[in-house]
Parts: C-alpha cells; structure tokens; sequence
C-alpha cells in the first residue's frame, strides 16, 4: 500500500500495455485511487467518473434506483457502473458493452468488474449491438471514445434514432462528449436537433471537467 499513499503526493503508473483498439493503456494510482487512462486521457474511475457521476445526478438518483433496465455502451474499466451500483444502488439489469476485450481484462484484473452484481458485459461494437439488440431500456450512457476521438457514427441520424427508439417512454440518454474545437461545438448543436421535440427533450450540461459536454435526452412520447 505504499504506492497508494505515496500517490498523494505523484502519480504512480503500476502497468502499461498498448491496446490494438485503445492504444496506450496505463493503471495509476493518483490521489490514493487506482484509475485507467488513455494516451491522452483519462479512460475510467478519476475525472470521468465525476463526469458521468454529474449526468446521473443531473436525471436524479432516486429515479435511478428505481430503473429495471439499463444499456452503458462503452464500459472502460466499469466505473460508472459502480457509480450506478454503489452509490445510486441501482437494482436494475445492466448491459455493458465494450468493444475492447483487452480493456475487460485490465477492468476484471485491476477493478474487480467480475464482482460487480446484476451486471452482463458484451465485447461488441456499439454500433453492432445497437443494431442488434431487441430490448428497451430506461437508461442509455454513451460513452465511446477512442482516446480523445468520438467515432462518427455516434452523431449520424441513423443511430441518434435508433438509440431513440431503444428508449422506454420517459427514458433517458446520458451521452458523454467531448468539446475541444469550434467543430464539435458545432457537432452536439446539430445532434441535439436531431431529436423531436415533440417526442423528446433535450439539454445540455457544459464544461464538464472543462473539456467535456453531457448530452441529456428524455423520451417523452406517450404509450
């Protein structure tokens, strides 16, 4: 445990592994926690933590916890699914989808994900499983990133309205982006406007840990 508390003072990087999907991944002990980062970022548990832990709070913690079923595409290393389970204790069943098989492993080795209750972990393309999937769901996070990079196909109409159409009515989208040009500023106005509004409502939580913008959705089309 001497690493943990020498971390207070310095970061403490205890494994590096180059990723084929996420490249440069590192386990580090920062401020006496254990989180995983990319080459430019961080990847799970630390700032992005707080970052998703905002959103959740923002849609309301009770209503969390009252959830049956929710969709996470993009687990990193599961820490905003101990935020759902620990914190919110969210009973609901949670399917984590996570394209990155390596990062499972490292979550599993490192953060204990096998351990983490009412939890299904999927290696797919996020793309590929929404698609698939047959299921509605009361809460979908998105977060997706390759190192700083969004995928394009996040923002396409195509899958703004099938993650729509994924929604239970009067469920929610938490969708974690990242503005670091005038470009993705642009980007999030024109996907808000993807959505309805007379089916949907839409806001924004900005400068999220200066860099990051939430993007929250609610179904509200009647039954």
């Amino acid at each position: 445990m001497l690493k943990k508390i020498f971390s207070y003072l310095y970061p403490i990087t205890i494994y590096k592994k180059k990723s084929k999907l996420s490249s440069l991944l590192e386990i580090t002990w920062v401020n006496g926690e254990l989180v995983l980062d990319s080459e430019n970022t961080n990847y799970s548990y630390g700032s992005l933590q707080r970052i998703l832990r905002k959103g959740l709070k923002e849609i309301g913690f009770d209503a969390i916890s009252k959830m049956d079923s929710v969709l996470v595409l993009g687990v990193g290393a599961g820490s905003v699914l101990r935020t759902l389970t620990d914190e919110i204790k969210c009973k609901a069943t949670i399917t984590g989808v996570e394209i990155d098989a390596e990062v499972i492993e490292i979550a599993t080795t490192y953060f204990k994900l096998d351990e983490i209750k009412n939890v299904t972990i999927i290696i797919d393309d996020a793309f590929e499983f929404v698609l698939k999937t047959t299921e509605k769901y009361d809460l979908i996070i998105i977060d997706v990133f390759q190192d700083t990079a969004m995928p394009n196909f996040l923002f396409e109409p195509f899958f703004s309205n099938r993650i729509g159409n994924l929604l239970q009515n009067n469920g929610y989208l938490l969708f974690n982006t990242m503005l670091l040009n005038i470009e993705a500023v642009q980007r999030n106005k024109n996907y808000c406007k993807q959505f309805n509004p007379n089916e949907y409502s839409v806001r924004t939580v900005p400068k999220v840990e200066k860099h990051n913008e939430l993007i929250i959705v609610k179904n509200c089309r009647s039954i």
